[in-house]
């Protein structure tokens, strides 16, 4: 199985669901926007992963590798009905690519805050098999303003009521970050947009009180991780009977 990955900014890769894709023996290979990379031909994939970034999805002018991007996402999903993971950037472009609109927050939402399931969302067979509600952790300031047709909200927040969509039955966008490990805290603490998005919304020394929190529920967030991406994988075994067994997974 082959997974085509995009990424906008070095820092947010897959994170934990690289170990998960490695288990599973699942190829992927990472295509740096921001760097860059052109997006390769669909043919071949058998999902569509695309992670977050400090851009937002109007900025086009900025980042040029915009465009293209939102019409690979809506080729995998709308023409191929590709299984499709977003997360944060990746949820947001989601919406925007078929025909939904992302604007401004006004505040950013950023800590460790709780996640509802809709009622959707609790029958739902991939986002489904986490707990109703639960904590999950938060680092932006744009949201899904208006669903692209056909889109049912899955998740949400007291603040962003589109926390988790799916388009169909196989294409899925999380606003949280379900892809944590140890060091992803830090790593995007570095990141200027982040930063002060950051200290905008917990003040001076919110990063080490961020790091604190997410040490404390690591757990919690790589358990629902597990159980959402043991969900996607049945989805994409279902639609493409290709899977081996064999292989390891790419590292990004």
């Amino acid at each position: 199985m082959r997974f085509l990955v995009l990424q906008h900014i070095e820092a947010e890769h897959p994170g934990i669901l690289r170990e998960f894709m490695a288990e599973d023996g699942v190829r992927w290979d990472a295509v740096e926007l921001d760097e860059g990379d052109a997006i390769p031909s669909l043919d071949g994939y058998d999902a569509m992963v695309v992670m977050g970034g400090p851009m937002d999805v109007w900025e086009e002018d900025a980042h040029p590798w915009l465009v293209p991007e939102k019409a690979a996402i809506a080729e995998a999903v709308r023409e191929r009905e590709m299984p499709f993971l977003g997360v944060c950037l990746g949820h947001q472009l989601l919406a925007d690519a078929l025909g939904g609109e992302v604007g401004s927050m006004a505040s950013p939402e950023v800590g460790i805050l709780d996640v509802e399931l809709t009622e959707d969302g609790r029958r739902d067979p991939v986002i489904g098999s986490v707990p109703a509600t639960f904590k999950a952790l938060q680092w932006h300031g744009a949201e899904v303003t208006r669903l692209p047709a056909g889109a049912v909200v899955l998740a949400r927040s007291p603040v962003c009521p589109v926390q988790a969509f799916r388009v169909g039955d196989s294409a899925f966008g999380i606003q949280y970050h379900v892809e944590l490990t140890g060091a992803t805290v830090h790593e995007w603490g570095v990141i200027p947009e982040y930063a002060a998005a950051l200290e905008r919304t917990l003040g001076a020394g919110g990063l080490d009180r961020m790091q604190n929190g997410a040490n404390t529920h690591m757990g919690a967030f790589n358990e629902n991780a597990r159980r959402l991406y043991d969900g996607f994988m049945k989805v994409v075994r279902e639609r493409s009977p290709r899977l081996t067994h064999g292989g390891r997974a790419r590292a990004g």
